[in-house]
């Protein structure tokens, strides 16, 4: 059986899903359920019937697409990714993990192959944090991390929550009917570009990933007490905007001097009011992303940064507030599933390592679902989230040829 994957064919289409955007290209950006994001995913849809695949949709949003394998008695084999990207991205992150899969179906098809087991597209609904805040919707309610009542009850800037959006999205159904048990799925395996230098610095063709490292998500709210710049002295201040300052500092020091070189810490989001150059900052509003491959070092760095904060705020006279939006735990990829995409490279003679995911994806939480794992393929100097992330035809092609001879392994008994 020859896997012929359809390079230019594929590029045409992530070219083309490219275009559909809130903002000019090259910039990529469909935020959650806006006008680009649901026209991306009739896009996808489109391209989904081409091929001949089943499509449902649950309550979130997450769409699924199925080639139907001769015996549906087996548990199914899943694969995907997310097509939603956040402001001032690119075009390969999530993109090349969906349009890849249905490349990869499609070269199966071409070549013949006739699944035992069906296999399943899953389009994951709101990978980036962008609209509310926390990452990977779809697949924490699929996987149970995130409950029901938590998840209606999420708010964007706009004080808009995850009921509206469905609304405008026409999801129906209800949040509980999301979640999948334990093993509803024989596997589940993501394409995905590695938003790091690794395999382009080594010279590698595919990185196989063993363990996805664990998020964490802090919002912080400070009330300081507002004023004219050139009338409240300095010695009188309790300015939020400061306080501020000093927590994105303490988040540096505390991913620096954790003992583990894979904590890293981000102050994503920084937002002061009411924003004019002559007022004393009265209101300040951090996001910061905390992560690290190992638990104990990364939630002791999360408790240092709250015990910071406590201390800067009660210095400054400034009233705090602070959340804990997520603690996830890593996940550890299969070992079985591992092993046999690696037997696979060495059959293909396409070069590859194991390594872990430092960025998380909807595959941290499938792993909750079904045994799980990665396949990564290079990308231009590990850029990622901007306009210029770029993997060539070639390296996306021998990442398609790899999920399908995968997902031709997994399903062919």
């Amino acid at each position: 059986m020859k896997i012929a994957i359809n390079k230019n064919r594929l590029q045409s289409e992530i070219d083309e899903l490219a275009l559909i955007t809130e903002a000019a290209p090259p910039v990529v950006t469909r935020v959650l359920f806006s006008e680009a994001d649901l026209r991306g995913r009739a896009f996808v849809k489109n391209l989904c019937r081409e091929a001949g695949l089943n499509l449902r949709e649950d309550a979130v949003g997450n769409i699924f697409a199925r080639w139907e394998g001769l015996d549906k008695n087996f548990p199914v084999v899943a694969t995907g990714s997310h097509i939603d990207a956040i402001p001032n991205a690119g075009k390969y992150d999530g993109v090349v993990g969906v349009l890849g899969a249905i490349e990869a179906i499609c070269a199966l098809q071409q070549s013949g192959f006739q699944p035992q087991r069906s296999i399943e597209l899953i389009i994951f609904t709101a990978e980036e944090p962008t609209r509310f805040g926390l990452g990977c919707l779809g697949s924490r309610l699929l996987g149970g991390v995130l409950s029901p009542e938590k998840a209606a009850a999420l708010s964007d800037r706009d004080g808009k929550n995850l009921e509206f959006w469905r609304g405008q999205a026409g999801c129906v159904g209800e949040l509980n009917s999301v979640w999948l048990p334990k093993n509803t799925y024989a596997a589940f395996v993501e394409l995905h570009i590695e938003q790091g230098p690794i395999l382009e610095r080594e010279n590698l063709d595919i990185g196989i990933v063993e363990k996805i490292a664990a998020p964490s998500t802090l919002r912080i709210w400070l009330t300081g007490v507002g004023g004219h710049a050139g009338a409240v002295l300095m010695p009188e201040r309790h300015d939020a905007g400061l306080a501020a300052a000093e927590i994105s500092l303490a988040v540096e020091q505390a991913a620096k001097n954790s003992g583990s070189p894979d904590t890293v810490g981000t102050t994503g989001i920084f937002r002061i009011e009411p924003g004019a150059v002559n007022s004393v900052p009265c209101q300040a509003y951090l996001e910061i992303d905390l992560r690290d491959t190992l638990v104990q070092t990364r939630d002791e760095a999360l408790a240092q940064i709250e015990k910071a904060a406590v201390e800067i705020c009660q210095r400054r006279g400034v009233e705090l507030k602070m959340e804990r939006l997520n603690v996830d735990p890593p996940a550890i990829c299969d070992a079985a599933l591992v092993e046999t995409i690696s037997e696979i490279c060495t059959a293909q003679k396409i070069s590859s390592k194991r390594m872990i995911s430092r960025a998380y994806h909807d595959s941290l939480f499938m792993a909750q679902v079904c045994p799980t794992t990665m396949i990564f393929i290079p990308c231009f100097k590990g850029y990622s989230h901007r306009p210029d992330e770029f993997s060539s035809p070639e390296q996306i092609e021998k990442g398609v040829q790899v999920l399908a001879e995968t997902l031709a392994a997994l399903t062919s008994h």
